[in-house]
């Protein structure tokens, strides 16, 4: 590496060109010909960014032409995701990452750790070596919490910019329907109830509408449900649904999808969009262009076919407001209102009546009312000429 010190104070890092010796006479000059090797790093530039230039250097000059990448969502503590015999070049420590560069014979290695994740990459002279490195890495590294009854492992996507679609899994607790039953109105609760009890053969629809005023209880009842359905169904949360539909490469590696099951065969899958009412409201066709048709192709087109995808969506909207196309018969596997309980509902869960409103109240509100907190609010001032201009 040679630096000099050009006029704009940027340091520029060289990467070294392959010596004439390692390279084979040819008309044609090699590919990393092609590419200037030359790197500016400032003030900032972090010491991770100098260690991601390095481990870059002899993949780009064609010394280690072969590169293999693995990601562990939860690496045990006292793992260090490097191959015996690596040599450890340099390690940097921020805020939030820890990278550390090695090396061995012919391979050299690049951990980046962030919180309980990791990336992994290997450059090798050979693909062979490259992923024999690799497995050696990441072998035991992924640290299996005890599983619990009550937990459910639940995968998240989003468009990450570094890595483009990206898919992780976190661990969430969630209640039976027997335990949370209560905190829905009736008819809501019988609709529920219904649904946590189907299996596969008895899926009819692709699409799971659940609307209602916000507080009611909507993402509390999809995560329930991802516990009644852990045994068939696998659940993934889209974390940016207003990119998914507009972005093909996206939406493609969410519907080939990837499977947490360890038996090897293949399980449904709910993908969970939460307060999309931009996309399935009825003017979405205008507003977000081809969003709609292409939600609705994953659900019953040729997108998805021969794939076992559910969609599930969560919306603030009423339901003469949504798209006549998302809740045609067929389409919807299940649609469902969620409502406020009734105010003789909301004193039984609540145990008393103080605080509660003649037209019930929704489950936000009254765990609110149990914590002894409610919203800010302003007293009311009665009737006054001017109170139109505050509406």
């Amino acid at each position: 590496m040679c630096a000099d010190r050009p006029a704009d104070d940027r340091s520029p890092v060289v990467l070294p060109s392959p010596s004439p010796a390692s390279t084979q006479a040819s008309a044609q000059a090699p590919a990393e010909r092609s590419l200037p090797l030359r790197l500016n790093l400032d003030d900032n530039d972090s010491p991770s960014d100098v260690l991601d230039a390095l481990f870059l250097g002899r993949f780009t000059t064609g010394e280690q032409p072969s590169s293999r990448s693995h990601s562990v969502s939860r690496v045990k503590k006292d793992h260090t995701l490097l191959p015996p015999g690596a040599t450890v070049l340099r390690d940097a420590q921020d805020d939030d990452r820890s990278t550390v560069l090695a090396e061995g014979e012919g391979w050299t290695i690049l951990v980046s750790r962030w919180n309980d994740g990791a990336d992994v990459t290997v450059t090798a002279v050979s693909g062979e070596l490259a992923e024999e490195r690799l497995k050696q890495a990441v072998d035991g590294a992924e640290d299996e919490p005890e599983p619990q009854p009550e937990n459910v492992s639940m995968g998240f996507w989003y468009q990450s910019p570094r890595r483009g679609p990206y898919r992780t899994t976190r661990t969430i607790t969630a209640g039976t329907w027997q335990e949370v039953s209560a905190n829905y109105t009736a008819p809501v609760a019988d609709a529920m109830g219904e649904l946590m009890k189907i299996t596969p053969d008895a899926v009819s629809g692709r699409l799971l509408l659940l609307h209602g005023p916000p507080g009611t209880g909507k993402t509390s009842a999809l995560r329930t449900l991802a516990r009644s359905w852990r045994d068939w169904c696998q659940v993934d949360c889209v974390l940016d649904p207003e990119r998914l539909f507009n972005d093909i490469g996206y939406l493609m590696d969410i519907a080939i999808g990837a499977d947490d099951s360890e038996s090897g065969q293949e399980r449904w899958r709910l993908l969970l969009l939460e307060d999309c009412d931009e996309l399935i409201r009825g003017e979405a066709k205008y507003a977000a262009g081809q969003a709609l048709s292409r939600l609705l192709n994953l659900t019953d087109g040729l997108l998805g076919q021969g794939r076992n995808v559910l969609v599930g969506v969560t919306t603030n909207e009423d339901l003469e407001r949504l798209h006549p196309a998302v809740v045609r018969p067929g389409r919807c596997l299940a649609r469902i209102e969620v409502g406020k309980l009734t105010r003789g509902e909301a004193v039984d869960w609540l145990g008393t009546e103080e605080g509660i409103g003649r037209d019930g109240a929704t489950l936000a509100e009254l765990f609110a009312l149990r914590r002894g907190t409610s919203p800010a609010s302003v007293p009311f001032q009665g009737d006054r000429a001017d109170a139109g201009l505050y509406l």
